[in-house]
């Protein structure tokens, strides 16, 4: 099969890579490598169809948390989500191609949506990339367990149970700590007409500990983040796989 040749955005494309590489000379054949997987992969986000570009954890369970989100945005009606991991690969032995790949697939996605249930692992790269511009204005942030403890924000019943999340596991609280800070949340949420018992929460996250949904526990600084992004309306936050259904056909 003949060359294609470089893109119609050769030019474009080139500048965003140096900008990720912070201007590093390229060797002729990365150069042609690289313009390859755009040829391969870009002309599917320059169609009419909203292309959402997917993040978090390939690791199981959590990869299937990421294929709920792809298929439920897969219902809608020109769409195409894809995650990085079912797109080609670009190999490039000397160069940070995940810099490369994620530049390009972000540059180019119409949305970005990131899933995340830990504090670890390469998603917390991608949260510092996605938190600044040029990719704020389009990303999207879905935190399983995530609240930010204040009282307006408890709504739901879901979101009582992301707040109570971040109490009950915390290793630094004490036994006495953890119930009266979840008794002080159980009040704030019954304020809300919301009708849980402090025992109710303690039972449903103590059935989390014998299953594969583990306990989340995010940093101070992961916190932060997604208060950004909820501060923008654009942090969904989740507490089960059907939650997380409902959360997706929220997003614009």
């Amino acid at each position: 099969m003949a060359d294609p040749g470089p893109p119609p955005n050769a030019a474009e494309i080139m500048e965003s890579v140096n900008d990720a590489l912070q201007g590093l000379e390229l060797e002729p054949h990365e150069t042609s490598d690289i313009l390859g997987f755009a040829n391969r992969e870009l002309p599917h986000l320059h169609t009419p169809e909203d292309s959402y570009f997917i993040l978090g954890s390939y690791r199981d369970p959590y990869l299937r948390r990421l294929r709920i989100v792809q298929n439920e945005l897969d219902k809608r009606l020109g769409t195409y989500p894809f995650l990085m991991a079912d797109l080609s690969e670009l190999n490039i032995d000397r160069l940070p191609i995940f810099r490369i790949r994620f530049t390009l697939l972000a540059t180019h996605a119409d949305t970005i949506v990131a899933v995340y249930e830990q504090d670890a692992g390469g998603e917390v790269t991608e949260l510092g990339k996605i938190g600044t511009t040029p990719h704020f204005d389009k990303s999207y942030v879905l935190p399983r367990d995530y609240a930010w403890l204040t009282e307006q924000n408890l709504a739901t019943e879901a979101d009582v149970i992301s707040a109570a999340a971040t109490i009950y596991f915390n290793d630094d609280l004490d036994e006495a700590t953890t119930e009266e800070e979840l008794d002080s949340l159980i009040t704030a949420a019954n304020k809300n007409a919301i009708n849980l018992t402090t025992p109710d929460v303690i039972d449903r996250l103590a059935d989390r500990e014998d299953s594969e949904q583990a306990p989340v526990s995010y940093s101070w600084v992961h916190l932060n983040e997604f208060r950004l992004f909820e501060l923008h309306d654009r942090c969904y936050a989740w507490s089960s796989p059907d939650n997380l259904r409902d959360v997706v056909n929220e997003l614009p």
